[in-house]
């Protein structure tokens, strides 16, 4: 199965129009079999007065947001895994969709660890998912999650082709601290990650960038293209079964 991570520019406030740049990134790409994009990749992460608040930008799983995922999916003939800002019963969710080639929905997740500056988000409850998709079989964890899912969900992991990762990634030193969590994870279980990370935008962060795929076999990484959506894409097939 072919797989992309789009990495879109950091913007907020213009979800409409952000759709409408992710549907041009990917009818003008490469076909793939499936296309996600970074966390909060529609409203945006963080303001350029650096609010975090998005609470603005919520509405319940069955809202427009679920029914443009749907649109864009069939008429691209795809899986697409995007962001959602999920209001249920007074309470706010940082979540998740994958819909299928036919508009179904196919994983619905709610991000288990908001990162501190997530005031506004309650914490999932639900285990990190496990979505069969033409014959791989996939998991998936938001962003501030990746330092709690080898712990959490080691089964998961073992039995996971891909992992799909969002982020809106900062990191406050020079280093990239995904290269080795990313590493740890592919030695561990054999797995592949694919992560779709913001990338240099408005507000313009340390961190931002760099998304890639990295695999058993090697790692790819998008082209750093400020401003504008970039993105990388492999081949992905089922790991091999443990030794008996």
């Amino acid at each position: 199965m072919k797989i992309c991570a789009l990495e879109v520019p950091a913007s907020f406030g213009d979800p409409r129009g952000r759709l409408t740049d992710i549907r041009a990134a990917i009818a003008q790409g490469e076909s793939a079999d499936l296309v996600v994009v970074p966390e909060c990749a529609l409203t945006g992460y963080v303001s350029p007065e650096l609010s975090f608040d998005l609470r603005p930008f919520a509405e319940p799983l069955e809202g427009p947001t679920l029914t443009a995922y749907r649109a864009l999916a069939r008429d691209h003939a795809i899986h697409f895994a995007g962001p959602l800002v999920e209001e249920l019963e007074g309470a706010f969710f940082n979540s998740f969709v994958v819909v299928d080639p036919w508009g179904e929905l196919v994983c619905h997740y709610r991000k288990r660890h908001p990162w501190v500056p997530e005031t506004w988000a309650t914490k999932g409850s639900a285990d990190y998912p496990r979505v069969p998709i033409a014959g791989l079989r996939l998991t998936l964890a938001v962003c501030y999650d990746i330092h709690f899912l080898a712990r959490e969900a080691p089964d998961t992991l073992a039995a996971a082709d891909v992992l799909l990762f969002p982020s809106a990634w900062v990191d406050d030193g020079a280093i990239d601290l995904r290269t080795g969590l990313f590493r740890g994870l592919v030695r561990r279980f054999g797995l592949t990650v694919v992560n779709a990370n913001w990338g240099e935008g408005e507000p313009r962060l340390p961190g931002q960038g760099r998304s890639r795929i990295v695999g058993p076999d090697g790692a790819v990484e998008a082209p750093r293209l400020p401003g504008r959506i970039s993105r990388v894409a492999a081949e992905v097939i089922r790991k091999p079964a443990p030794s008996p």
